[in-house]
């Protein structure tokens, strides 16, 4: 999960920021065009999984022409599709909220996933409550996903940021920081999260777990790209099902594809599994149906008070013009 290669910071992997950077976009390099849907994919299990749609020939099957663009850096694939250079791109619902305060024509189509306890708040075994978390040390990458992650931590148990000592730290050194003592708490991911559990030296306080719905990871398309090649998108989709069909049947086989994308071992990469919640058809459903309580609609507002609070967008995105869940209707039919 957003995995740093040893001591590379975290704007080399996935989800690196809530907003902002993902505007650059002249900073984007220009991209083949030699498929029909060109498909920005970056180092999330959620999003590495469309590589086992590519070798189990799942987009074939469903007549999809796709071309998955690896991206070692995250936001650079945010911003070739806010640039028109991607048709479509795999990115969380917080960082689509940037260009769409912008105005930018994109729309989310697919859920891939939620981060299911890959993220979490890990604490010394000397603290037992959130109440004994007050005045201590919290190190965290912030205004990321682990920044929002404590924020929701906090005001789930009435305590707010100001509470907690928050240290700036890139999540592989609010690991090292965490696991030496340095401070008495971390938000970190896998594989942090499981080395830490393993060495005894912190426990979960709080995970992605307890935010159903609020971390999720999408397939966002360009408006155009779906008037155009509307065909290819819902083959997609239908071949997201199968994907996910197949991570939940034969995992094994499933780590081993995606752990060679990212040079892991199988065994590895079968740690990111249990804490990512791969959608099927009916979690789809319910994520584009606006009177769920965990819909991207409903918790919409939520993610956008925490990056207009810590000034990562300019202003309040219109949400609701940001999804079309019209193709996933057609997937289905």
């Amino acid at each position: 999960m957003r995995r740093v290669l040893q001591s590379l910071i975290r704007s080399l992997s996935p989800r690196a920021v809530l907003a902002g950077t993902a505007l650059a976009f002249a900073a984007a390099a220009p991209l083949p065009a030699a498929a029909e849907v060109r498909v920005g994919v970056s180092d999330w299990p959620g999003w590495v999984a469309w590589y086992v749609a590519q070798e189990k020939g799942f987009f074939k099957k469903h007549g999809a022409d796709v071309k998955l663009v690896w991206f070692a850096n995250y936001t650079d694939s945010i911003a070739a599709l806010s640039s028109g250079q991607l048709d479509a791109n795999s990115q969380t619902w917080s960082d689509t909220m940037g260009p769409l305060a912008k105005g930018l024509p994109l729309k989310a189509v697919l859920v891939n996933d939620n981060s299911a306890g890959n993220d979490a708040l890990m604490v010394s075994p000397k603290i037992k409550s959130f109440a004994e978390l007050k005045g201590k040390s919290v190190a965290l990458e912030q205004y990321s996903i682990s920044h929002f992650v404590l924020a929701m931590a906090l005001a789930q148990n009435g305590m707010k940021p100001a509470d907690v000592k928050i240290v700036n730290l890139s999540a592989g050194d609010a690991a090292a920081a965490f696991m030496t003592g340095r401070v008495d708490a971390a938000v970190v991911w896998n594989p942090w999260v499981h080395q830490i559990q393993q060495s005894g030296k912190g426990r979960a306080l709080f995970t992605s777990k307890d935010l159903p719905g609020l971390v999720p990871d999408l397939l966002v398309a360009q408006e155009k790209a779906i008037q155009t090649k509307r065909r290819d998108l819902v083959g997609m989709i239908r071949a997201w099902f199968d994907t996910e069909e197949f991570i939940r049947k034969q995992p094994d086989e499933a780590a081993k594809i995606m752990a060679k994308v990212v040079s892991l071992s199988p065994a590895e990469y079968k740690v990111f599994l249990p804490g990512t919640r791969f959608f099927d058809v009916a979690a789809n459903r319910a994520a584009f149906d606006a009177k769920q309580p965990t819909s991207l609609a409903a918790v919409a507002p939520t993610i956008s008070d925490f990056l207009l609070q810590h000034k990562l967008i300019d202003a309040r995105p219109d949400a609701a013009r940001g999804l079309d869940g019209s193709l996933l209707l057609e997937a289905l039919k």
